[in-house]
C-alpha cells in the first residue's frame, strides 16, 4: 500500500492554523473516503476533516490541543489507491488549478500529494500555482514546528482564598483582537434615538401567522440590517477598509452579527450580500446563522469577509454602549434595548404626549478615516429608515 500525507487544507482566507480537538479515529482504523477523521477548531468555528481516500489511519502526526498550521501534515494514510501528481486524471476534473509540467514535477520530488497541491495559494494568472509559488510553500513547511497548546478550564484555589481562571482558547484570540483593533483604529461613539414604534406593533400583530406560515420567528433583526443596508448604499464610505495610506471602499456589502455564544465567548457570522435580500430571505438567513452559531455549526468562511457589524447589545438589557470595531472593519453599530417612554409626538393638529417605543444607537467609527459628520450622520440615517420602515410590505 501507498502511504498518503494528509495535510491541513486551506480553510479560507487569513485563516492560517487550527486547532486538533478530537480525533474521531484511532491508529489502524480502516477508513473510507469522506469519513469524518478529526475534528478542528479554526479561530471561532469547529470543522471536521474527511478522508480523500479509502484505506487506514497509520499515524496520527498531531494531538488534541495540539496547533497545525495550512499545509502542515497531520496524518499518515495508507491506501491502495492513486494519489500522486502521475495519476491526476482520476480526479482531474475536480481540482482547482491548472498544474505545469515543471509544478507537477517539483510536487512529485517533495512528496507533495495532489490534495496537498490544492490547499496552495497561487499567485500566477487566474491563481495558477508558479514554480515561485511552491517552492516558497516548502520552504515555510519545512520551517514550521509544532506549537503546543492546552485548554485550561478548572480553577485553581490559592492561599488568599482566590480563584485563578485560565482564558479558553476563544477568549485568548478574542482579547488579541480587541487589543489589536483599539491599537489601530481611532475609535469616536456617536449616539442616536430612534422610534420603531410601528416596527414593534406590525411584529406583534403579525409574528405568531408569520411562524404558522414559514416556521420561521420574526426577529427585529431583519429590519435593522434592512435599514443598516440602505444607509450603506446613502454612504458608501462607511464600508471601506484601511490599508496603510491607502482607503478600500467595498461593493459587496457584507453584514456580520455580533452574536453571544452560551459559553460566553463571541463569535460575528457574516450575512454574504445582504443587500440582494428581501425581508424574508433575511429573515431566514439570520435565524440560520444564529442558529448554527449558537450550536457551533459555522463553517470557517461564514464568519469572514464581513465590511460592517451589527451588534444587538439590547438582548443584553443595556441602553448604549461604545462596541469595539472589528477589524479590517472601520464601523459597528449596536443595538440597544427598546424601551416605552413617554414621548412628544408631532401630529397635523399639534403634538401630544403619547407612549413611544424607542432604542437607541451607538455607531463606533474609526476616526482615521471616518469624520464625525459622517459617522454620525450614518447613524442618524438608520434612524431614520427605521423610523419610516414600512410595515406593510408583503413577506
Amino acid at each position: 500500500m501507498a502511504e498518503y500525507n494528509l495535510p491541513l487544507p486551506a480553510m479560507g482566507e487569513s485563516i492560517a492554523e487550527a486547532t486538533i480537538i478530537r480525533w474521531l479515529k484511532e491508529e489502524g482504523d480502516s477508513i473510507k473516503r469522506e469519513d469524518i477523521l478529526v475534528e478542528i477548531a479554526t479561530d471561532k468555528v469547529n470543522s471536521e476533516i474527511i478522508s480523500p481516500v479509502n484505506g487506514i489511519l497509520k499515524k496520527k502526526l498531531f494531538f488534541p490541543n495540539e496547533i497545525a498550521k495550512v499545509g502542515n501534515f497531520i496524518a499518515i494514510l495508507e491506501t491502495e489507491e492513486i494519489n500522486f501528481l502521475e495519476d491526476i486524471p482520476t480526479i482531474e476534473k475536480n481540482k482547482k488549478h491548472f498544474y505545469s509540467p515543471l509544478v507537477r514535477k517539483i510536487a512529485k520530488r517533495e512528496g507533495i500529494s495532489f490534495y496537498e497541491l490544492e490547499t496552495i495559494e497561487g499567485t500566477g494568472e487566474k491563481e495558477r500555482i508558479t514554480k515561485k509559488d511552491i517552492l516558497k510553500y516548502i520552504r515555510t513547511k519545512k520551517n514550521i514546528i509544532p506549537i503546543i497548546t492546552t485548554n485550561k478550564y478548572d480553577c485553581i484555589k490559592s492561599k488568599n482564598n482566590e480563584e485563578i481562571i485560565e482564558m479558553d482558547r476563544i477568549r485568548r484570540i478574542t482579547a488579541k483582537h480587541m487589543v489589536r483593533s483599539k491599537n489601530i483604529s481611532a475609535h469616536v461613539t456617536s449616539f442616536v434615538e430612534a422610534d420603531v414604534t410601528n416596527i414593534v406593533k406590525w411584529r406583534e400583530k403579525i409574528k405568531d401567522t408569520f411562524h404558522k406560515n414559514t416556521g420561521e420567528k420574526l426577529t427585529l433583526m431583519s429590519v435593522f440590517v434592512k435599514c443598516v443596508v440602505k444607509a450603506i448604499k446613502d454612504l458608501p464610505m462607511i464600508n471601506i477598509s484601511v490599508n496603510g495610506t491607502s482607503i478600500i471602499r467595498k461593493k459587496d456589502i457584507h453584514i456580520g452579527l455580533a452574536t453571544a455564544l452560551p459559553n460566553g465567548n463571541l463569535i460575528v457570522p457574516v450575512i454574504k450580500n445582504a443587500d440582494s435580500y428581501n425581508l424574508i430571505g433575511l429573515i431566514k438567513i439570520i435565524n440560520d446563522l444564529i442558529k448554527r452559531a449558537k450550536s457551533n455549526q459555522l463553517k470557517p468562511e461564514e464568519i469572514q469577509g464581513g465590511t460592517y457589524t451589527i451588534s444587538n447589545i439590547g438582548s443584553f438589557g443595556n441602553l448604549f454602549g461604545t462596541p469595539i470595531i472589528h477589524q479590517p472593519q472601520v464601523a459597528i453599530l449596536a443595538i440597544g434595548l427598546i424601551q416605552k417612554k413617554l414621548s412628544v409626538v408631532e401630529t397635523p393638529k399639534g403634538d401630544l404626549i403619547g407612549i413611544r417605543h424607542k432604542i437607541y444607537l451607538s455607531h463606533s467609527y474609526d476616526h482615521r478615516v471616518i469624520d464625525g459628520f459622517l459617522g454620525g450622520f450614518f447613524a442618524k440615517k438608520v434612524a431614520l429608515y427605521l423610523e419610516e420602515f414600512n410595515c406593510y410590505i408583503k413577506i
